[in-house]
């Protein structure tokens, strides 16, 4: 028998902010357990469309949209732990991946409501964002550049995002979901991680945690910040991801499912 899908959408979050914020929020699977996945810098959370029926027969997965209209690190916080009581009302902890942005995110939650953190998994994330003019580069040319040709950017910098071997179809996907990205929201992300530094604070993180790292990120030099991360957090862990890209939850040979249970079973041995 399948596992029984619950779909959940709230027009505004339950933060007193009636801004018509639109979370778009889904759960899918009958787990006890709660998962919830933190989209990256598109602030969709369509791009975990492989994962979530993986996921899905363990777990209950949530999966939701980023706010666009905020620089504050603090709203996003709270936004994310709003998501985490409607995923897990009873418990009100879940085991929260972030991916990339999401991983900052991820990172800041686990730091400032410790107690809503299960366990936490980063992927292709970073404390720090270096070099910082880069942020500022893309900042302005996102300012200025025609809107419709965001899609046409996506297509020719594929071969830094993707997996080599990830599928066409997959890619065509990507391509079509992220095309309802808002500017506003990749104009206020960037801004937001010019002010975002959790290096100092790294070895405050208690929860489980475990950083994965694509072996051949182009866009994010994942393994060594996950290097540096998992050298710093109490009892951290680190996977590589061989031959993988930034973009790397669509490739056909990732599992987060199966990521998750090996990691536990090595965490009882």
């Amino acid at each position: 028998m399948s596992k029984p899908v619950l779909h959940v959408y709230h027009q505004s979050m339950e933060s007193g902010m009636d801004d018509g914020y639109d979370r778009r929020l889904t759960i899918h699977g009958g787990g006890e357990e709660a998962v919830v996945l933190v989209p990256g810098m598109d602030g969709t959370g369509r791009l975990f469309h492989r994962q979530v029926p993986l996921l899905a027969k363990s777990y209950r997965v949530a999966t939701y949209a980023l706010r666009d209209a905020t620089t504050s690190m603090d709203v996003l916080v709270a936004d994310l732990a709003s998501v985490i009581d409607v995923a897990a009302p009873a418990t009100r902890r879940a085991i929260v991946i972030g991916e990339s942005f999401g991983g900052t995110l991820a990172l800041s939650l686990a730091l400032a409501v410790p107690d809503r953190v299960s366990a936490l998994v980063i992927l292709n994330s970073f404390p720090y964002f270096v070099p910082q003019r880069h942020l500022h580069l893309a900042r302005n040319g996102l300012k200025i550049m025609p809107w419709g040709a965001m899609g046409l950017l996506r297509r020719l910098t594929a071969f830094r995002l993707h997996s080599r071997h990830t599928e066409r179809d997959e890619i065509r996907r990507f391509l079509e979901l992220t095309s309802h990205a808002r500017r506003e929201g990749y104009l206020n992300r960037l801004k937001l991680l010019t002010s975002y530094d959790v290096r100092h604070r790294l070895q405050d993180l208690r929860c489980s945690t475990l950083f994965l790292a694509a072996e051949l990120d182009h866009l994010v030099p994942s393994l060594a910040q996950a290097q540096y991360m998992a050298a710093r957090v109490p009892g951290a862990a680190l996977r590589v991801l061989q031959r993988q890209g930034h973009t790397c939850l669509i490739a056909p040979d990732i599992d987060l499912e199966q990521i998750l249970t090996d990691w536990r079973e090595e965490r009882r041995e």
